[in-house]
């Protein structure tokens, strides 16, 4: 199998070129080259695969070899790669995902894809359609004070005063596994530094501990606003790099800038 492993500010995925690739099991696939120790490492596997409703299609499988609708931070690598391999050559470009039909727009120097802002549409706000189950959400601690949007996947974002200072290794698995997320969910901890920026930490869905999450951070940016800590517009530091927010009032449209890097291709034989 040849494959390309990008990342988005540190949210490293194996892709693998699905208009010349066949992966049989991309589920079991997906646990073999995510390990680090004895794959080729990354946070998962993307697919980019043929679509008969935009320029390419995106499946993604988290580390654990679950399937996700989305990410943020790998939908701009897919742009990349299907325009400089010349999947598509059209700017904007159109991709198919899980949680739907998203629009991107590159900035290219030379040929290269710099950066990309990726229209991630309107955030979901009704707790069923998240999904959450409210009357199984605790009352107390970081949980009961979260607010829940979903991006297409699930989100809960908790602020707080100090998050260098927050477990998120012990707290994750227990809170994404938590009887009020039917689906799972991905945590974000959020510290305010101002109305426009704002640092957070994740707990990914499947993946555990993540350098960024790009849906998670529209998430923060939406849950700011409802909160009323933060402005429609901000900059969001993540572990692994910044990146660009804006909830726009216009159309309800959350918008994501952010690079997306090439690191090396290969051929993965199997084990």
């Amino acid at each position: 199998m040849t494959f390309t492993k990008m990342h988005g500010i540190g949210n490293d995925y194996i892709y693998v070129n699905g208009f010349a690739e066949t992966v049989a099991n991309p589920a079991r696939v997906a646990v073999q080259v995510s390990d680090r120790h004895t794959g080729i490492g990354g946070d998962g596997l993307v697919l980019i695969l043929p679509s008969k409703k935009a320029d390419v299609k995106m499946r993604m499988f988290n580390a654990d070899g679950s399937e996700a609708e989305m990410c943020g931070n790998a939908v701009r690598c897919v742009a990349k790669y299907a325009f400089e391999r010349g999947l598509a050559r059209k700017n904007p470009i159109a991709v198919e995902t899980g949680a739907g039909l998203l629009t991107l727009e590159m900035q290219i120097q030379g040929g290269k894809v710099q950066s990309v802002t990726v229209d991630m549409g309107e955030p979901i706000l009704e707790l069923p359609k998240i999904p959450v189950i409210e009357s199984k959400v605790p009352r107390g601690g970081y949980l009961g004070r979260a607010t829940f949007v979903s991006m297409g996947n699930p989100h809960a974002v908790m602020f707080v005063k100090k998050v260098a200072q927050i477990d998120v290794a012990r707290l994750g698995p227990i809170f994404e596994h938590h009887a009020a997320f039917p689906r799972r969910i991905n945590l974000h901890w959020v510290q305010v530094h101002s109305r426009r920026e704002v640092t957070m930490r994740t707990w990914e869905r499947g993946s555990g501990i993540t350098l960024a999450c790009g849906t998670g951070a529209c998430a923060v940016c939406v849950a700011g606003v409802l909160t009323g800590r933060t402005d429609r517009k901000i900059l969001a530091h993540l572990p692994g790099g910044d990146l660009k927010l804006q909830w726009r009032e216009s159309d309800n449209h959350v918008h994501k800038t952010g690079p997306a890097a090439e690191v090396f291709s290969g051929q993965w034989n199997g084990h």
